[in-house]
């Protein structure tokens, strides 16, 4: 059985870039009540994409369980909606990604980010949804 396990582990890759840093911040919030309560009958993926690294993180939230996939972003055709399936997609640099993780940016903010195309988001509403879950990191 320990052969097994060891098995599954060398099966799950680490991810890489932006989705490692996202993943460890995003990791605790599997043990947080709050989590759990409120993203229990949750079921979305979202993608955030740092335009200036090599890979995009690919964010699922199923259940109460959170898992952080990282994407090449070279090819623009892998990021698409058909092809990952995601609800909600945030693209940007990473300085202004790791502002929004670390709740430096409001909403306001967002928005005249978005105006000046800063930030581009599709599925706005999943977006809030990892804002506060973002704002939850900041509370453990």
């Amino acid at each position: 059985m320990i052969e097994t396990k060891q098995n599954e582990k060398a099966k799950i890759k680490k991810p890489k870039g932006v989705g490692g840093v996202l993943h460890k911040m995003l990791m605790p919030l599997e043990s947080n009540e709050r989590f759990i309560q409120n993203y229990s009958k949750f079921n979305l993926k979202l993608l955030i994409n740092a335009r200036d690294t090599k890979y995009a993180a690919l964010i699922t939230i199923n259940n109460g369980k959170i898992l952080v996939e990282s994407v090449s972003n070279k090819d623009k055709k892998s990021l698409k909606k058909k092809v990952l399936k995601w609800n909600g997609m945030l693209a940007t640099s990473t300085t202004l990604l790791l502002e929004i993780a670390m709740g430096k940016l409001s909403i306001m903010g967002m928005a005249k980010k978005i105006i000046t195309r800063k930030l581009k988001v599709k599925g706005i509403k999943n977006l809030l949804i990892m804002q506060k879950m973002f704002a939850l990191v900041g509370r453990n």
